[in-house]
């Protein structure tokens, strides 16, 4: 079983920041999970929410404001103010600060067009990691089955996986079309018995978000593939 790092070890730095990154790649974890769009003028940036109101003193939508304006603005404050100065990183930026860390850690994309569509973002983030020779260590996810589509099809080698949430009694007939790796749920599919008849018909299951003992010796008993976690360092030890 392995562990990466939720939105980078985001339960002890401003979440998706390269602070929060960087204390990924030096926490043991095995990965790191990070969620991507475009700015309005395409450039790949990594924010979970469609907007920055929660997580800079900035207010205002990713997709209406360009790469040099969302760069202003201060993404670490809010979380301590020892973090002051932390930007919303670009996903290049990212990428370069686990190759000079910890340059075998796998990467989990999560391509965040599940609620604004944002045209391109599939094809400009596999060409980045084509440009920086990372494909091999790196998977894509999202809640969006069109894109995870347009994912395969563009790349019929790459990582995938799908995101979905509770425990849908249809998930197998959901995925069939979308020839993903690996599923990415939340405990309660890991520990349905949907989820264990998905794993022992081969299908991996890696499980967010994991912050107490309790839950992950849970996981861990169900046997998971992989625990998204924002402390991954809590449960080195029990692995």
């Amino acid at each position: 079983m392995e562990l990466f790092a939720h939105r980078g070890v985001s339960g002890e730095a401003p979440e998706n920041t390269l602070a929060a990154f960087k204390a990924a790649a030096e926490s043991g974890a095995h990965g790191i999970e990070l969620d991507v769009q475009l700015t309005k003028d395409g450039q790949i940036v990594v924010i979970h929410d469609e907007t920055i109101d929660r997580t800079t003193n900035g207010t205002g939508y990713v997709k209406d404001l360009t790469w040099e304006q969302l760069r202003t603005y201060d993404a670490g404050s809010w979380f301590h103010p020892s973090f002051k100065g932390e930007s919303i990183p670009s996903l290049e930026e990212v990428l370069d600060v686990v190759t000079a860390h910890h340059d075998s850690m796998i990467i989990n994309i999560e391509l965040k067009n599940d609620l604004i569509d944002y045209p391109q973002l599939e094809e400009k983030v596999l060409e980045l990691l084509k440009e920086k020779g990372m494909k091999e260590q790196t998977i894509i996810s999202s809640f969006n089955s069109a894109s995870l589509k347009k994912v395969r099809e563009l790349d019929p080698d790459i990582e995938t996986g799908f995101l979905f949430e509770g425990i849908p009694a249809n998930i197998l007939d959901r995925i069939k079309p979308l020839q993903v790796n690996a599923l990415h749920c939340d405990l309660s599919f890991a520990q349905s018995p949907t989820g264990r008849n998905v794993m022992d018909m081969g299908m991996p299951l890696r499980v967010f978000t994991i912050n107490t003992v309790e839950e992950f010796q849970l996981v861990k008993k169900a046997g998971v593939e992989v625990v998204m976690s924002d402390y991954p360092g809590l449960f080195l030890d029990y692995l």
